[in-house]
């Protein structure tokens, strides 16, 4: 009965699995016949009911290696890898036969497991029994060290057994690289595969390498591949055909993936998706629905990332906000919007096209146990935090992640990293850290360097440095994570600092070195930018904008200018305006008019308006009106006075030029002013000493249902300041915390004792400092100008001395204007032997005096 390959495997149903065991006991066949019992075993198995396999399996007296094979598999197959290994620990301590099959299954196991530990033991047994040489055991292994992020183990595998002839492990190494993210490790092993005559790519070998040149951008290496492919003729392969319009999309070159997705002679919804991706991609949505449309009409079922993909495309454009919501209506239709990939699209999209509340709407989303099914997404909560972030609410973001731990729902990677880029507070970053290491994940590499960058953004060096050093993986990676947060965030020389250490270990990447290049600043930093520039040359790096925006920034314009003219690819926006910006800023007003018209001519008229303001920018700070009025002129000639943002520019312009008359008249001009433009006037009228000017627009941009965020506080609170309003800078003060809800960052704070330092009330002062910032330095400065004016030496010295600890235990470098106030509080109140010890750490970590202050006077005739 069941030793005739049984109709019960075929059936697939469990009673007649349970029907012909009841046979098989019943006429005793099952104790006499192995052949038998190893098959009800596999029948279970197929089943999906594997605790009546081990019962059958225990009943059995004598076992043979097909039977524990057999238990093994079925493990694998219901995807119970811990009752695998512990099948094969059990085969090992009865002394069962083992072949090659049942060590490629147990590596399967430890492959899903990401237990290299366990499977370096199985390599052990392997070796001892001979079978090392297995096919099968080997690529296993391969497989094992690839899943477990040991890619130069998998290589070491690779070529300490002999492959020569074995494809398959070579491409378990080559697809290994490709999914943790070592493009580069993928291509070398391919280009040494190519080297062997022996081996000859396949299919599945041209899909990994082709996804690894995506992966990198490597465009001359994927024509290479391609035409390998299309050579062998493996490129009719729809897989190949897919991965080859993947490349080409991912790579910018939309009409080769074109070209190639209409000579594929058959096509599935991963190719479609493809290339709809591809038009995303290329920012050009128009396309993308066309295309959407297309696979609609031909009857391709269209999926969750073919719909994924069809609503980021519409991102580029925040004004097709229509379309998003009508592929939203098809979705909600056609059961996909419960899709995580499919809402997470939908909640970003909405967001960078301003509808915070439509990714709001999105989030809430799903079927009638919709909170059931969040707390099982985790992606979805990511989703919705990243686009409060994108957004500019961090707080919002923060509290929501609060709400996430609330559900029940563990943060991931992808969490983790996005809250901690919202937060700017260290008391709060802590908190957020402590939930990250309860969640196992401080180790990550890259929620580890958005530990280490969130300290950067606070101020704490040595904390950024120890969340840097936890991380498991250090790799370029790493580096450049490490290198950029110490960038944004202040620490430059630091930066350079470990990424000198750094090269010793690393080859530079492009990413790298562009992360490193935002650190040059200054004419100091001139020449080790232009090593920079020689090694990303030598080593084909295309560094264009950073290159630009670096020598823009240390106004090197010669060198600039080369740069900009060297390379045939369009400026990026920002790198053009940091350009135009230097430009400005040293007194080159034409040329920079003409870069903006050029840009006007080539790309929109709001990139133009981005240009003009760094423009402005550039002649706020050097004081001098008459370019600025030109420029003025300019603006309402080319229609331009619309733009928001050229409006808040023009008036910040004005205002910092002396001419606060003019920056009424350019505000109450703008018909509809926004948050910013609002923000921008109060801070005007404060910086002019019109306190109660200021008090006025708060209220009258409140009265028009603007509510104010924070960086509209700061404005109201320096504006009380300036005009020495203690009482209404303390009302603002608790109206942010108590009506709004809003967190009181540094500035707000700085102030708050700079009101009351001016007015003289120092106790208070000390008190307001020591009750929300005590451990900000920046805080202490302030309050030791305010103990100057008032010749407090008490207060002044305390003050002092806590700022002088701070930098010490964080080992900070304070600004030359900040030691200065130390020293001159020492001299003073007669306290000349600090005053030698700080002018002694000037000398010693290089700090200088800055030059005094200097004012232009303007002569109209």
């Amino acid at each position: 009965m069941l030793s005739n390959p049984p109709g019960c495997l075929r059936a697939q149903t469990l009673c007649k699995v349970a029907a012909a065991h009841a046979r098989s006991l019943k006429s005793g066949i099952i104790h006499s016949d192995v052949y038998a019992r190893n098959n009800l075993i596999e029948a279970y198995s197929e089943c999906g009911r594997m605790d009546n396999a081990f019962k059958v399996f225990d009943e059995i007296p004598l076992r043979n290696s097909v039977t524990w094979n057999l238990l093994l598999s079925g493990c694998n197959e219901k995807f119970q890898f811990r009752d695998s290994w512990k099948v094969f620990v059990d085969m090992h301590r009865n002394g069962a036969s083992m072949d090659g099959f049942t060590y490629g299954s147990v590596l399967s196991a430890c492959s899903a497991l990401e237990g290299a530990a366990l499977g370096e033991q199985v390599h052990g047994y392997v070796t001892k029994s001979g079978f090392v040489s297995d096919g099968y055991f080997r690529t296993g292994m391969i497989d094992l060290y690839a899943k477990s992020r040991r890619i130069h183990d998998a290589v070491k595998v690779l070529h300490d057994i002999d492959c020569e002839k074995n494809v398959v492990c070579w491409n378990a190494v080559v697809s290994g690289a490709v999914k943790n993210d070592e493009s580069s490790t993928a291509l070398g092993i391919f280009s040494q595969m190519c080297r062997r005559e022996s081996l000859i790519p396949n299919a599945f070998t041209f899909s990994s390498v082709l996804t690894a040149c995506a992966a990198s951008k490597d465009l001359e290496f994927g024509r290479a591949v391609h035409g390998l492919a299309a050579k062998s003729g493996d490129d009719a392969d729809i897989f190949v055909g897919t991965a080859i319009v993947d490349f080409y999309s991912k790579c910018g070159s939309i009409h080769d993936a074109v070209r190639q997705f209409e000579a594929m002679p058959r096509r599935n919804v991963v190719s479609w998706t493809a290339i709809l991706n591809g038009f995303a991609l290329k920012g050009d949505p128009i396309s993308a629905l066309v295309i959407l449309r297309e696979m609609h009409v031909s009857g391709e079922e269209i999926n969750a990332f073919t719909a994924s993909s069809a609503i980021a495309a519409c991102a580029a454009r925040p004004e097709m906000i229509a379309e998003t919501s009508q592929i939203h209506c098809w979705i909600h239709k056609n059961g996909l919007d419960s899709h995580p990939v499919v809402r997470s699209s939908l909640i970003s999209t909405y967001s960078k096209s301003g509808r915070i509340d439509l990714s709001e709407t999105a989030f809430a989303e799903g079927s009638d146990d919709g909170s059931k099914q969040q707390q099982q997404q985790p992606a979805i909560w990511a989703s919705m935090i990243s686009a409060f972030v994108d957004a500019g609410l961090c707080d919002e973001a923060v509290f929501f992640f609060g709400r996430m731990l609330k559900s029940g729902v563990a943060p991931d990677r992808f969490s983790a990293s996005v809250v901690l880029a919202a937060v700017d507070r260290l008391f709060l970053g802590r908190q957020v850290h402590c939930y990250v290491l309860k969640a196992g994940l401080a180790s990550e590499t890259s929620v580890g360097s958005s530990i280490g960058s969130m300290y950067s953004k606070c101020g704490d060096l040595n904390d950024s440095l120890k969340a840097f050093d936890l991380v498991e993986t250090k790799d370029c990676a790493w580096l450049t994570s490490m290198i950029a947060g110490f960038v944004e965030h202040g620490f430059g020389s630091k930066a350079v600092e470990f990424f000198r250490e750094g090269f010793e270990f690393f080859i530079p990447d492009g990413k790298l070195l562009s992360a490193l290049l935002n650190a040059f600043t200054d004419q100091k930093s001139l020449k080790l930018g232009k090593e920079i520039h020689g090694f990303a040359l030598r080593s084909g790096f295309d560094l264009h904008d950073s290159l630009l925006a670096m020598y823009s920034r240390c106004s090197d314009l010669d060198s600039a200018r080369t740069t900009m003219t060297a390379f045939e690819t369009p400026v990026a926006k920002s790198s053009s305006s940091t350009f135009i910006s230097a430009l400005a800023k040293n007194g080159c007003l034409r040329e920079a008019m003409n870069n903006v018209l050029k840009l006007q001519t080539l790309s929109s008229s709001s990139d133009a308006a981005l240009s003009l303001s760094s423009i402005l920018s550039s002649l706020a700070a050097s004081g001098e009106p008459s370019p600025g009025i030109q420029l003025h002129g300019y603006i309402i000639k080319s229609g331009m006075e619309s733009e928001s943002f050229l409006g808040s520019s023009l008036l910040t312009m004005y205002s910092k030029c002396g001419a606060l008359d003019e920056s009424r008249k350019v505000f109450r001009a703008i018909p509809d002013p926004d948050l910013v433009t609002w923000t921008a006037m109060i801070v005007s009228c404060g910086d002019h000493g019109r306190g109660s000017e200021a008090l006025e627009l708060f209220e009258e941009m409140k009265g028009s249902g603007i509510d104010p965020d924070e960086a509209a506080f700061v404005g109201i609170l320096s504006a009380c300041s300036h005009s020495g309003l203690v009482e209404e800078g303390q009302f603002h003060f608790r109206s942010m915390v108590e009506e709004y809800g809003m967190e009181p960052g540094f500035r707000h704070c700085a102030c708050m004792v700079d009101v009351l330092g001016r007015a003289g009330r120092l106790e208070e002062a000390k008190d307001f400092v020591a009750g929300w910032l005590p451990s900000e330095s920046g805080m202490w400065e302030t309050l030791m100008g305010g103990c100057r004016v008032h010749g407090e030496d008490g207060i002044g010295k305390v003050a002092a001395d806590r700022v002088m600890d701070l930098w010490r235990r964080r080992q900070a470098v304070g600004g030359g204007g900040a030691y200065v106030s130390v020293s001159n509080i020492g001299a003073e109140f007669g306290d000349w032997e600090s005053v030698a010890k700080v002018r002694e750490r000037m000398r010693r970590e290089g700090v200088k005096r800055m030059n005094p202050g200097w004012s232009s006077i303007v002569a109209v005739y």
